[in-house]
């Protein structure tokens, strides 16, 4: 155990790209190690799996790397609903600690690499006695910091979380910029590897913004909303480029429905559906919604609905209105999932292409 090398994957802010980063040294890593494990010690998002509390992200690695790891292992603290009451109440921190502990020796056996993933900032879990950083301490593992674009707020923010860290006495051997808007790559990538070397910091990659990476597919919003499925089972993977209210005139309407839109409409718009139905049987190239979403707890007459069904598209429904369906998959937090391959790729890829895992893997 102690010549496993560890590396804590903490962020600045929550969804900056921690799960995106295990993923990619993951991958990148298996040609320079021969076992791998992973542990995400508190997770806050979870799925039931064998009956128990898996964090989402924890799936996500073992369903895509299959790793030689028991997946309650891989996930030992998912904090549900009443988690911080109960632990202010009574809880007892050794108990946590031992749990941590106890997974993380069980994952980490005969291991040459385990990665950390943490959750949120470095603050995070501080009220029930677990930063990110206590945990990193815990397991004595060195720190990756991942930050989202820009130049200014991204150093300003590594900073404060490295404060927390190195009160901790754990080090942080470098840093990541995820997210960083193509049309400015060139001048960020520059600028902030030098601000962040002035501050003594490593930069081992700088990562461009890939907009299919933050769009939703119809199988996610069914899984998070109280929204339901009425048809179309086969083309849930349908990713969603962008929501659009049809509660406007149907020629008004029509102009705004490009390309993968998700169409949003009352199910008593009949003339609304007419529109769309016309327009995707014009067999003009991109022209394919990526499916319906009829709210209003109201559905259009059965013929209507055949001829929606014939585009291939999910006709999803709903009780609630319009607006709050729009809000609803407008705020979601978009995951990655273990049916999303071509995302995962894309993910490899850029990890590949971006970041030096020489240079990271030679600081462990």
């Amino acid at each position: 155990m102690s010549k496993t090398k560890k590396i804590f994957i903490a962020a600045t802010h929550q969804n900056d790209g921690k799960t995106i980063m295990s993923l990619g040294l993951i991958r990148g890593f298996r040609g320079k190690v021969d076992n791998i494990g992973f542990i995400k010690p508190v997770g806050q998002r979870f799925l039931i799996e064998e009956e128990e509390k898996i964090d989402e992200d924890s799936l996500l690695i073992e369903k895509t790397f299959d790793l030689d790891c028991d997946l309650k292992d891989t996930s030992p603290i998912a904090v549900e609903r009443g988690f911080t009451e109960r632990y202010i109440l009574k809880g007892i921190r050794r108990d946590l600690s031992k749990k941590i502990s106890t997974s993380f020796e069980r994952v980490s056996k005969n291991k040459d690499l385990v990665i950390i993933e943490g959750t949120g900032h470095a603050g995070v879990g501080s009220v029930f006695d677990f930063s990110n950083a206590k945990v990193a301490r815990l397991l004595n593992s060195k720190v990756i910091m991942i930050s989202s674009g820009g130049i200014g707020r991204p150093i300003d923010e590594i900073m404060l979380n490295k404060a927390l860290f190195d009160a901790e006495g754990v080090e942080l051997i470098g840093v990541i910029i995820n997210k960083v808007l193509p049309r400015k790559f060139n001048k960020i990538n520059k600028l902030v590897r030098l601000g962040l070397k002035k501050k003594g910091l490593e930069t081992f990659g700088v990562i461009p913004y890939h907009e299919s990476l933050s769009k939703p597919t119809i199988r996610q919003i069914l899984d998070e909303t109280q929204i339901k499925l009425l048809s179309g089972e086969k083309h849930l993977d349908n990713i969603v480029d962008k929501p659009v209210v049809g509660a406007m005139e149907p020629k008004d309407a029509i102009r705004h429905i490009e390309y993968r839109s998700l169409v949003i409409t009352p199910g008593d718009r009949e003339d609304i559906i007419l529109a769309v139905i016309k327009k995707q049987s014009s067999g003009k190239k991109h022209t394919a919604i990526s499916g319906f979403i009829l709210s209003g707890g109201m559905l259009p007459a059965k013929n209507i609905l055949k001829e929606v069904e014939k585009l291939n598209i999910p006709i999803l429904y709903s009780k609630y209105d319009t607006y709050t369906i729009a809000t609803s998959v407008h705020d979601l937090i978009v995951k990655i999932r273990p049916q999303d391959k071509a995302k995962i790729r894309l993910v490899e890829q850029l990890v590949k292409e971006y970041v030096d895992l020489d240079l990271l893997y030679s600081r462990l």
